[in-house]
Parts: structure tokens; sequence; C-alpha cells
């Protein structure tokens, strides 16, 4: 399925972006787990010790996973539901978690907001969930900032007990309950 985006930034040029969403395949799934972020983004870097694990959950159906290429390349990927969680959050409120993720060297460009306003298009008209949910880690603003301006808004904040590590929860309703924004 394609999906065209079209946004207006500060500088005043319009830049339209054209993704395809396609679900997960291994030869995705490979190539993502293959990315490696700088610090302190190091974190989102897969394991090469659970490769095995890390393939199988992008590959598992119930995890809902997608890559989301333009034109023909994979420049990020999506899920929908329990693997977007973070152990340790409330989930009780009705929403779609979703989780996203950015090829590194599309990262820190202003990029994120549009990749995020596609995957929130997309997952509306897929799914027609009550609301969209993020939980985001907090040293990471710039995927925030990306989740704001798709809309999101911060409701809560929790520490995972692994690691110590806080996250952000944010929640955007569904365009039929914002009169069709």
């Amino acid at each position: 399925m394609q999906h065209n985006l079209r946004i207006l930034p500060s500088i005043g040029i319009e830049i339209t972006m054209s993704f395809t969403f396609q679900p997960m395949t291994t030869e995705h799934a490979r190539s993502i787990l293959g990315w490696r972020y700088p610090e302190p983004y190091a974190v989102y870097n897969a394991d090469p010790a659970n490769l095995p694990d890390d393939l199988a959950a992008l590959l598992d159906p119930d995890y809902q996973y997608y890559a989301l290429f333009q034109k023909g390349v994979v420049v990020g990927y999506c899920c929908f539901g329990a693997d977007a969680q973070v152990r340790g959050g409330d989930y009780t409120t009705p929403a779609l978690d979703v989780g996203a993720g950015m090829r590194p060297d599309l990262t820190g460009m202003g990029h994120g907001r549009v990749v995020i306003k596609a995957i929130v298009r997309w997952a509306e008209r897929r799914f027609a969930p009550p609301a969209l949910r993020v939980t985001v880690a907090a040293f990471n603003v710039r995927a925030q900032r990306a989740c704001k301006h798709a809309g999101f808004r911060p409701t809560a904040t929790f520490r995972r007990r692994s690691d110590d590590q806080e996250f952000v929860v944010m929640v955007r309703g569904s365009r039929k309950q914002e009169g069709g924004a």
C-alpha cells in the first residue's frame, strides 16, 4: 500500500514523500537488524547474540511489523500492538500501540516527523483505532518532537525496572475523534 505525504518545512519548500508499507520479510528484518546507530542512540542497535530472537520477533505476525519503503528502498519500519509496548508502562487505556524506527543515516535531519505522520495516517486507515499510543525513551527528544508534530501528547512517564531507563508515553486521538484532522 502506498502513501503520499506533503509537508511544508519552515524553509518554505514543499516536499512530497511517497512511502510503501509491506509486511516484514526475512530479508527486510535482517537488513534492519544490521542497522547501527551512534551514541546515545546505540541502545537501538540489535545485539548480534540475540539475532535469532530478534528476527523471530520482527517476523511474528502477532506483532504486525511492516517495512517502510521509499523509492524501493527500506527507510524504516513500524509495528503495532504488544511489541510496541515497554515493560513497566500502563497500557490499560484502549489505544493501538505503535513502534517505529528509521534507518540511521536518515535520522537527525527532520525526516522523522514525515515518517511518523505517514505511519499514523496508514495505521488509522488500516486499523481504525480509538487512539494511537507511542512509548519513547525520555532521552530521545528527537523522536518525541516528531511524535508531537504528528499530534501525540505526553500522558505519562515511567522507569523500566530492568535498567532504570525513563520512558514517555504519548497518545494521539483518532482522526474520527479529532473531527477528521
